[in-house]
């Protein structure tokens, strides 16, 4: 019998999940391993959370819910909107998703078709290019330049190009922790609008902004899709539980898809997360030590000849240039992880050009690790 492999199948690794498999090989066969590679932070779901969904297993609420969601669920969610941003959201254009994964399909799957142009940037977190690639959409990489961040030139520059049907950002962006200022966002938003390009605000890294207050995309239209998730501040990764904010019209397409694909998320992660946002204040203090563990980093790495490609002005990444050492991060990666036993993720993943040159280092775990990690690098290099 002839075994089927589709050519949408043939999308690039996530070579982070291969550093993370040997970082754990490693430590099976005992080292002392520090990893500095995947973007998760090493906290604990809070307490409140854990109760949440100790209670509700005691209960035995394991079941389907609506597709999108829980009722309570999807009123926390626009109520912190209206708290943490002063942003009114209709609960009703809320939809809950198994993490943001789930999110980024229904929304290419919702709003573009085979062959449509969708912006993303470069460097940048690789699932958009290979979850567009495997639904035949076609990527289009805008490499940014100096500051780092996407701006409204670098997008109606490439609609000249090509006409574009959408673009998806990232503020805090994976993997530089760049933040796209509040006056550059509004730009942004106003001239994808103006060119009739379809807007997602990828908002996974809010609440770990270091340089400014978080701003939504939602502050600036009820026409934009902002895609979120309780993995990374609410440190709840392996819960998969996120959500969307949506265009009205576009709540029942969503819906609709999600019915076949997922029928809901969790249940148990829906009614725990339901009340992550009583946990602010534990969140918090789980910030300031990624604010402390930047700090380290900030310091150590121009000294170690691995300078910073963009400002860490959010999220838990630095993404260093190596090219003062190699011309070939992954080797280095992995001659790092095998020598001194730190293991960081090379910038191939983000980059499929220019990634060569670059290393991304998360801080999301203890400071003794990136304490550990940045002396051991002293020494190696």
């Amino acid at each position: 019998m002839a075994i089927a492999i589709s050519r949408r199948s043939a999308v690039e690794p996530f070579h982070a999940m291969d550093v993370l498999a040997e970082a754990n090989r490693l430590k099976a066969a005992g080292h002392a391993v520090v990893s500095l590679a995947v973007g998760q932070p090493s906290d604990p779901a809070p307490q409140v959370v854990r109760d949440a969904a100790g209670a509700a297993l005691a209960e035995g609420r394991i079941g389907y819910t609506d597709a999108l969601g829980t009722t309570e669920l999807r009123r926390a969610i626009a109520a912190h909107y209206r708290e943490h941003y002063g942003v009114e959201v209709a609960p009703e254009r809320v939809a809950v998703t198994t993490g943001s994964s789930a999110g980024f399909n229904l929304a290419f799957l919702a709003m573009f078709d085979p062959g449509d142009r969708v912006a993303i940037t470069v460097p940048g977190y690789p699932a958009y290019r290979n979850i567009l690639a495997a639904l035949g959409i076609e990527a289009v990489e805008i490499r940014l330049e100096g500051q780092g961040y996407l701006t409204a030139a670098l997008l109606e520059r490439a609609h000249r190009e090509r006409p574009l049907r959408g673009v998806l950002f990232a503020s805090p962006a994976n993997p530089t922790g760049a933040v796209i200022p509040a006056v550059e966002l509004a730009r942004l938003v106003e001239a994808a609008r103006a060119m009739g390009i379809a807007v997602i605000s990828d908002e996974i890294y809010h609440r770990l902004s270091y340089a400014a207050e978080d701003v939504t995309a939602l502050s600036l239209g009820d026409d934009v899709a902002v895609i979120n998730s309780f993995s990374k501040y609410y440190c709840m990764t392996g819960w998969r539980i996120g959500w969307m904010v949506l265009p009205q019209a576009l709540v029942r397409p969503v819906e609709r898809i999600a019915q076949s694909l997922y029928i809901s998320a969790p249940e148990l992660s829906q009614i725990a997360a339901a009340r992550a946002f009583e946990a602010g204040e534990a969140l918090d203090r789980v910030r300031e030590r990624y604010r402390a563990n930047r700090a380290l980093l900030d310091r150590a790495l121009p000294g170690l000849g691995l300078p910073l490609a963009a400002p860490m002005d959010g999220a838990f990444y630095a993404y260093c240039d190596v090219t003062r050492h190699t011309n070939d991060s992954m080797d280095f990666a992995r001659r790092m992880l095998a020598e001194i036993h730190v293991a960081a993720t090379p910038g191939l993943d983000f980059d499929t050009a220019e990634g060569h040159r670059f290393l991304r280092l998360s801080y999301a775990g203890s400071e003794a690790d990136v304490a550990t990690a940045i002396e051991r690098l002293q020494g190696w290099l």
